[in-house]
């Protein structure tokens, strides 16, 4: 068993479990920490990027278990909440399942690199700069309070994470902020919209190519990086919502620019950091 590469899936992991929810795009650190750490074989590490997701994601089915549960016997039972949360996690959904399928391997086939992660983290960082500096009125509390006509914008605004550096975390909570929706329920309800389309994603790139995973080491590096992404998003959940109770994303926007600037310097010069 290589050790060395144990403990490289172990940082993805936490890479992984970190930058998931935050609105600085997993799967742009992702992909510059394996570049870095020359991490497995590209065909290895792509699928290992886009399955750990499912680590991470699962922290929010567990962490929110009780109202997730909810909205899906709500859309059965009639229990009104419920049946609304479950409504508008359904049609938010739609639109980056469509164009995920559709386009989806085209674009990591073209995108999955560094200069598009730096021009995602750039642009990205600016949007959530202007928003927080003008802060739209806010007409929902709750994430029960989404009206069906925004979750619908929401799952449109989702469909930019599909390239690299965007960030469906800082997609969709800005977003909803920019369309009236708190920061609290912002957060929460990208927290939730991720649950069918991470793992939607994780399981069809685990169907077509779990084959490359061909031993039981491969498999253990796998799973290693899995479990260690779902303990440490399970501690970021729970400081993010504290956090965004009192505080504002704007060291996020700072964070997005001036480390997309830098890898961007990298990326354009060839210059290497070790």
């Amino acid at each position: 068993m290589d050790l060395l590469l144990l403990l490289k899936a172990a940082i993805m992991g936490i890479v992984e479990g970190v930058t998931e929810f935050l609105p600085i795009s997993s799967t742009g650190h992702l992909i510059l920490a394996s570049e870095l750490m020359n991490f497995w074989t590209k065909e290895k590490s792509d699928l290992f990027v886009v399955a750990i997701q499912m680590g991470a994601i699962a922290a929010v089915i567990y962490e929110y278990w009780s109202k997730l549960w909810g909205a899906a016997t709500g859309l059965f039972s009639g229990e009104p909440k419920g049946r609304h949360l479950g409504v508008s996690l359904i049609l938010a959904s739609i639109p980056i399942v469509l164009v995920g399928l559709t386009f989806g391997e085209k674009v990591k086939e073209l995108l999955f690199n560094d200069v598009t992660v730096a021009i995602g983290l750039i642009i990205g960082g600016i949007i959530i700069w202007w928003v927080e500096k003008h802060p739209p009125k806010v007409n929902a509390e709750e994430v029960e309070n989404i009206s069906l006509k925004e979750a619908i914008y929401i799952g449109l605004i989702q469909v930019l994470s599909l390239i690299p550096g965007t960030s469906r975390s800082g997609a969709t909570i800005i977003g909803a902020m920019c369309l009236g929706v708190s920061r609290k329920a912002a957060t929460e309800f990208s927290f939730f919209l991720g649950i069918p389309v991470i793992i939607g994603a994780g399981l069809l790139d685990l169907a077509k190519s779990y084959h490359v995973y061909q031993t039981g080491e491969d498999w253990t590096v796998f799973f290693v990086g899995l479990i260690v992404s779902f303990v440490s998003a399970l501690i970021l959940i729970r400081v993010l919502v504290a956090y965004v109770a009192k505080r504002d994303f704007m060291v996020f926007a700072w964070y997005r620019i001036v480390s997309g600037l830098i890898i961007l310097l990298f990326a354009l010069t060839g210059w290497k950091l070790w």
